[in-house]
């Protein structure tokens, strides 16, 4: 899409709502590099909520997607109003973080007109990502068969909580839902204790997210190759299965039920988290018997080491509680940067285990850039997690934290679509857009 701003001098546009006036004060963001990453010429349309499927968006928008959100015309995305809020009356944190390298197109795809506007905007694109419940789409006209005819080339993601066909489809479905259905809440906590939130952030929706930017890769390439587009169907809780290691294979085979095993592992001891003298906190690894012998070293008690005691893994195993005991006196009687002196002196796998206040002191998250500092309007500097991964050629880059409501609204209509202003003014005056 061309870059210019709002209103010329020679078609003047003054501003109808307050929805037209931000968009209007909004002027373009500069994005001079985008030709030069690998996603460069790609344009997305992300209709969705919140998180699972639009941070999908999000990401291929660091590296080089344009990223038209589009969104009701009255309030927008909830994720808006989600989590912590900020001075900007449209827009928490999380909005702000994961709504990155977007822009705002507000369309009311409840309205007949709406739906024809959406459908001109999909013949223009290459990507569409949406989440809602399975057969929302198609109540309002929307469904494959009427996408596909717009653009035979579309790759549209679909991201639900169950997926798009099985008994359960119709079911609402949040990352919450998602980690007790998929198998992973059962092994969060400890041994006969209420199973608990598996870190308290919506490890589904990001994952399931992740899942579907790479099958819109795989997906894209196809239709490079055969000029045909094909949907994307993603399950929240299948991508929270799909990560449980061994877990299934032990049960067909042998009927082996994991349980909760709170900060320990079945597989490997000692290998879990520690409470310093300081009253701190670090996690140690020790999966193999030459992790533990570096362990004995560090300890200087390398006889724990030795084969008539806990040099095997087995008899690790077999005396969990005893090892346990001996790491946790020799973790509590040093500060944590004793521990991880000795242990890294030893080349034993250890790490702090980081508060956010911790992170933004460590250098290595300063020296690796994941700590993104952006400037924005009203707010001043706000930090948000950084791109990943890192391309050595083409890295990804935030050009913009998530937009206000509408911004690009008249951009994509009247250069987009070749909407003229004065038709542009009777959608808005009617709610259209």
């Amino acid at each position: 899409m061309t870059k210019r701003t709002r209103a010329t001098e020679s078609e003047p546009v003054p501003p109808q709502d307050a929805a037209e006036a931000t968009e209007a004060a909004t002027p373009p963001v500069p994005e001079p590099d985008r030709e030069l990453l690998p996603l460069s010429g790609v344009r997305v349309i992300d209709v969705g909520n919140f998180l699972a499927g639009p941070y999908a968006a999000s990401i291929l928008g660091e590296f080089g997607a344009e990223v038209l959100k589009v969104e009701h015309p009255i309030a927008g995305d909830p994720m808006r109003r989600f989590g912590t809020p900020t001075k900007r009356h449209d827009a928490s944190l999380v909005w702000l973080s994961e709504g990155r390298n977007k822009k705002s197109v507000t369309i009311d795809l409840r309205q007949p007109e709406g739906v024809n506007l959406f459908l001109k905007l999909v013949a223009h694109s290459q990507v569409l990502i949406e989440n809602f419940r399975p057969g929302t789409m198609e109540e309002w006209g929307l469904g494959w068969k009427q996408l596909q005819a717009a653009n035979p080339r579309l790759v549209m993601l679909r991201v639900s909580g169950y997926g798009q066909t099985g008994p359960y489809r119709r079911r609402s479905g949040f990352a919450h839902i998602a980690h007790a259905f998929g198998g992973l809440s059962y092994l969060a906590g400890f041994p006969g204790e209420t199973p608990v939130l598996p870190g308290n952030v919506p490890l589904g929706d990001y994952m399931s997210s992740l899942y579907g930017a790479i099958g819109i890769m795989l997906a894209l390439r196809h239709a490079e190759r055969t000029g045909e587009g094909q949907v994307i169907d993603v399950a929240i809780y299948e991508a929270v299965f799909r990560q449980l290691d061994e877990i299934a294979g032990a049960y067909a085979l042998y009927g082996k039920i994991r349980e909760r095993e709170g900060a320990g592992s079945f597989v490997a001891v000692p290998h879990g988290h520690f409470r310093t003298s300081d009253d701190k906190w670090i996690a140690i690894a020790c999966t193999t018997d030459k992790m533990f012998e570096r362990l004995a070293e560090a300890m200087e008690r390398p006889e724990l080491a030795s084969s008539g005691l806990y040099g095997e893994q087995r008899k690790r195993l077999a005396a969990r509680d005893q090892v346990n005991q001996i790491v946790i006196e020799w973790v509590g009687s040093l500060t944590r940067a004793e521990v991880l002196e000795r242990c890294l002196a030893n080349e034993v796998p250890v790490g702090k285990l980081n508060s956010i206040a911790d992170i933004f002191e460590d250098e290595h998250f300063l020296a690796r850039g994941n700590l993104a500092r952006v400037p924005e309007e009203g707010l001043g500097e706000v930090t948000v997690p950084g791109v990943v991964p890192t391309l050595s050629e083409t890295p990804g880059r935030i050009t913009n934290l998530g937009p206000p409501l509408g911004n690009a609204t008249y951009e994509v209509m009247r250069e987009l679509l070749g909407i003229s202003a004065d038709e542009i003014k009777r959608l808005r005056q009617q709610k259209i857009i």
